[in-house]
């Protein structure tokens, strides 16, 4: 009794493959569904050989042929089989969901890494944040009058020296020096070093 091979499913009677991609790429819906019957079977294949799940295969393999349908007009016969096109094709996509995978695993193990501080750590920062603005008012608050408005203008609400002596109408040497001599006191005050 003699053993039969069966018939590659890529290379069945009719139409080659080749040429049904190129009608393909022409838009013949047809010779899609042509080209569909053939390579899904293989397509699957090379892509479950890769992902090792049915089910995110069957998802990239219909990913893979609708990439077949919408670039057949690339296709090109003379680099090489339409069977070898359409399973580069279908490598690619499913090197590229491990790959994508792969990245979202690692992100989530990132995010997952960066836990954020204990709550205790917030509520002393917190508290240490609002002592420290208190000892900056009160050291504000022993300013001169002219030289806390300054610094007000030029730190607090954001203006430019020449625009805080536009403001208050002083030459612009007169506000630098309230400034500095007022920078001077603060730092003594909060017991910074120069």
């Amino acid at each position: 009794m003699e053993s039969r091979q069966a018939p590659d499913p890529v290379s069945r009677p009719g139409p080659d493959l080749s040429e049904l991609l190129t009608l393909v790429g022409r838009g013949d819906q047809a010779a899609f569904e042509s080209v569909y019957d053939r390579t899904a079977g293989a397509v699957f294949g090379v892509v479950l050989r890769v992902l090792r799940d049915a089910a995110q295969s069957e998802e990239v393999a219909q990913e893979a042929l609708l990439e077949v349908w919408r670039t057949a007009g690339r296709f090109d016969p003379q680099r090489g089989s339409a069977s070898a096109w359409v399973m580069t094709i279908a490598h690619r996509r499913a090197v590229d969901r491990v790959r994508s995978e792969r990245a979202a695993a690692d992100r989530e193990a990132r995010v997952a890494s960066a836990a954020p501080p204990p709550p205790g750590d917030e509520v002393a920062e917190a508290v240490e944040s609002s002592l420290e603005a208190e000892r900056v008012r009160r050291c504000l608050d022993g300013l001169s009058g002219p030289q806390r408005e300054s610094i007000v203008l030029a730190y607090y609400s954001g203006f430019s020296y020449p625009q805080v002596a536009s403001k208050l109408g002083l030459a612009l040497g007169t506000v630098k020096s309230r400034i500095r001599d007022g920078l001077s006191r603060l730092r003594d005050c909060l017991g910074v070093g120069r």
